[in-house]
């Protein structure tokens, strides 16, 4: 080696958690949801002082790579040779490198959401570490003295690499797992799959391993950025494997690194909130006060959830991780939750009562950095070909609207897809940020008509469905596509009504409040 040589290894400053998407999700089995379907749901928000565009989109099977490699950690993948096209909701610019495809449903009515990024401890990290990028060391000459090690699969690639490629939902979990088990992961995260029977969740652990299990039917489940599942049947996992799947060392894993901290004989069953998840003090702000709002809203008389008697405060780290609902759950309720803002209790940051001290205390679901949120509803009462609905909102979920598309299409429309960096009211993602910035400025004058705005925009679109359902029953299979295609440019067209209406309202109400503003008209 020359004397002074410099040697030079250059490391992508993503962090592994630069580029977290902090999201909240919900799940809902079909025996809880109001018509028997399963429902999935997530909103996919931005990190801390960025906002990502999204699109909706159709990925055609001929579209599909046959040979993929990761933007961020420069893992290489070959696909199989038979996708299906499925819909996703991709970054519409390459700011953050990749395709991000987030969430969609393939064209066998098996739908996916990914990722929820979560936590876990030091002691798992510290024994399987996360797979991060290393890139080659270099002299001053530029050659390589040690080649490039790439990283694992992240948010970045789950959906392209899975949902082409499968046909139910535990499907789903063993594709995963299986890509987990071989390239690693350098992020913690919360992957949902369902189809019109069953709904299943998965967590990643540590690099390589992973835990995932069945959703009851009549129960539901909600997650916040946080290591989920507080309970799960490893006697089933090594056994019939109907309700719990697992990495095929996690028993031995758990065992050697004594990472289980529970006393006494469990009889099979672990909390792997305990084992591998965080009880930090940000997560008392972050994390567990969502979860403690979606179930005081969804099972509010069971339990005890404010005053100094409650059974569960915003803080608590033992919040259940899935519930039976006190009432069948329906789109509008999903869309709810995962709006909140801490409505009706004193930590609304919008609030005006109370102790203003305590006004925008919580991290709310509803923030405004939310790139786009997306419900898939699997409906066991119509036909495959239009089983699958996929509910979508773009911008914060306070104040945007959320409409319903078929999915078993060639396309989506173009006010759903066009979006680019560039602002533009031609697209429902800027649209609506347009509408969220402009209605927060003046919250108390726009919050009606963005009531007016998501209710008639939710009525309008499940007439428009129920219409075109009907008619598909009229006609052959080979006309459906057509009539689903019709449905769909009819919902966006509607939609695109009700926006620019909107968007005129709150603009007008902005535009009142100015600080410049003066009361006297010019003479």
């Amino acid at each position: 080696m020359k004397p002074c040589m410099r040697l030079r290894a250059t490391r992508k400053n993503i962090s592994y958690g630069g580029n977290v998407m902090p999201c909240t999700t919900i799940l809902v089995g079909k025996d809880a949801s109001y018509n028997g379907s399963t429902l999935i749901a997530r909103n996919d928000d931005s990190g801390s002082g960025h906002f990502t565009a999204k699109k909706f989109v159709v990925v055609e099977a001929g579209d599909q790579p046959r040979h993929y490699k990761s933007v961020i950690s420069h893992v290489e993948v070959e696909l199989p040779d038979d996708p299906m096209r499925y819909t996703a909701t991709p970054n519409a610019t390459k700011d953050e490198g990749g395709i991000w495809a987030a969430a969609g449903v393939n064209e066998e009515n098996i739908s996916m959401t990914a990722t929820e990024t979560i936590t876990s401890n030091e002691r798992v990290l510290g024994a399987d570490p996360l797979v991060e990028l290393v890139e080659a060391v270099k002299d001053a000459d530029d050659k390589e003295i040690t080649p490039e090690k790439a990283g694992g699969i992240g948010e970045e690639d789950i959906v392209i690499l899975v949902l082409p490629y499968i046909h139910s939902a535990r499907e789903g979990v063993i594709r995963l797992g299986s890509l987990l088990e071989k390239y690693g992961t350098y992020e913690m995260n919360g992957i949902a799959f369902a189809d019109v029977n069953e709904v299943w969740w998965l967590e990643t652990i540590g690099g390589h391993h992973w835990i995932a299990r069945r959703v009851e039917d009549d129960h539901y489940v909600v997650m916040p950025n946080q290591f989920g599942m507080d309970r799960f049947d490893m006697n089933d996992a090594y056994g019939d494997k109907k309700e719990n799947l697992c990495s095929a060392d996690l028993r031995d894993f758990i065992e050697k690194n004594h990472l289980d901290l529970a006393i006494g004989d469990n009889e099979g069953w672990i909390n792997p909130r305990d084992i591998f998840g965080s009880h930090s003090d940000a997560d008392h702000v972050y994390n567990t006060p969502r979860a403690w709002f979606m179930e005081r809203y969804l099972n509010p008389r069971e339990y005890m959830w404010d005053g100094e008697d409650a059974d569960y405060t915003p803080e608590s780290d033992n919040i259940p991780w899935t519930l039976e609902p006190e009432k069948k759950i329906t789109v509008e309720d999903v869309k709810y939750v995962l709006s909140s803002h801490y409505q009706g209790t004193e930590f609304d940051p919008y609030g005006t009562t109370g102790d203003a001290s305590k006004h925008g205390k919580y991290r709310s679901i509803g923030v405004n950095r939310t790139s786009f949120l997306a419900l898939t509803e699997i409906r066991p009462d119509v036909p495959e070909d239009h089983r699958a609905i996929e509910w979508i909102a773009f911008g914060s979920n306070v104040f945007n609207a959320f409409v319903p598309f078929y999915t078993n299409v060639s396309g989506m429309p173009e006010y759903m897809s066009c979006t680019t960096g560039q602002v533009s009211t031609d697209s429902f993602y800027w649209a609506n940020r347009l509408i969220g910035v402009l209605a927060d400025a003046s919250y108390k004058k726009s919050i009606n008509h963005i009531e007016r705005y998501q209710e008639n925009v939710q009525k309008k679109g499940r007439e428009i469905i129920a219409k075109y359902d009907a008619a598909q029953e009229t006609v052959g299979a080979g006309d459906r596509e057509a009539l689903r295609m019709k449905a769909n440019q009819e919902i966006a067209d509607m939609i695109r009504k009700e926006t620019d209406y909107t968007l005129d309202k709150v603009l007008l109400e902005s535009s009142n409040q100015m600080k410049n503003q003066y009361s006297r008209s010019d003479a």
